[in-house]
């Protein structure tokens, strides 16, 4: 029988004590340990790119990231962290969700998924749920996406100022910015730039520009009232109309007053917005699948 993900959690800690862990090895590892058989390690999910298997060691993995046990190290890797040795530490504890929730990093996670039921019962047997199909599908389309989301904030923190800057710029032209041009949008970044990271034009022949304040910080390091005001200044040397200020953290409450005190002259789009943004427009990801739900034609049948 296949282990459902959260049985899969603390095999897939162990698989990191020692060293950076590879995680098509673990896959591979696991499936030994849990002694599947050949038809259970070829099991295939409904859409018939990835093992059934595989993909609860993928989120088994994921979750224990969200909680903060583990961290993505490059491509295809990840290594344990001081927070998972000492929940690999805590003999014949069972590591699921419930054990994860006492981490304000999983709360945060859970609280990104739009409707928080899709984490509070995991165990729950489907036949149980007081919930139609319909739900069940968006409850779980909500929770991947969310954790994409996650994913996508991390791998942004953790990239070069300078591509940060780059992906600010081409987003806004994946949202219909400057037309299809790839020269309506450029990063600047650079000394002399006067408080500005990037530029990109708001139609297709360049008639009026937005600036762009990109700025790439970690989790609670949150833009102030100051940084806006900054911006506004560099705005107004550049005689500029409109500006877009972005970080991968939050605005605290008045930066966003500040904001808004100025109208509509500058928005603020913060990390989760932003992956938002780079999910609704392919930037940094891509479709894996697509699911068509259907229903019956009644004009068909009409006589």
């Amino acid at each position: 029988m296949i282990p459902d993900y959260q049985t899969l959690m603390r095999p897939v800690l162990e698989c990191a004590s020692t060293s950076e862990a590879r995680i098509s090895d673990v896959v591979a590892q696991l499936a030994d340990k849990f002694a599947l058989t050949p038809d259970e390690r070829e099991a295939l999910l409904p859409s018939g790119k990835q093992t059934t298997f595989a993909n609860r060691v993928h989120w088994a993995k994921s979750y224990l990231k969200q909680a903060g046990l583990v961290e993505i190290t490059r491509r295809g890797y990840f290594s344990i962290t001081d927070r998972g040795r000492e929940a690999l530490a805590e003999k014949g504890v069972t590591i699921d969700n419930a054990y994860l929730d006492r981490f304000a990093d999983f709360k945060s996670f859970k609280a990104r998924v739009s409707d928080a039921e899709a984490l509070a019962s995991p165990k729950a047997d489907i036949s149980q749920e007081q919930t139609t199909p319909d739900e069940t599908l968006r409850r779980a389309h909500s929770l991947i996406t969310s954790a994409l989301s996650a994913e996508l904030l991390d791998r942004v923190r953790r990239s070069p100022p300078a591509f940060f800057e780059r992906l600010i710029v081409e987003l806004l032209i994946a949202m219909g910015y400057g037309g299809t041009s790839a020269e309506a949008g450029r990063a600047i970044g650079q000394s002399g730039d006067d408080g500005v990271d990037g530029v990109i034009d708001q139609d297709p022949l360049g008639v009026d520009q937005i600036y762009v304040q990109a700025k790439r910080y970690g989790d609670g390091n949150n833009i102030g009232a100051g940084a806006i005001r900054d911006f506004y200044g560099a705005l107004s040397l550049k005689k500029a109309h409109k500006g877009i200020f972005v970080t991968t953290s939050s605005f605290s409450a008045p930066a966003v007053e500040t904001a808004r005190g100025l109208g509509s002259r500058i928005v603020l789009i913060d990390g989760l917005q932003l992956t938002k943004l780079m999910i609704r427009y392919n930037v940094g990801c891509r479709d894996e699948d697509v699911l068509h739900l259907k229903k019956i034609d009644e004009d068909f049948f009409e006589v």
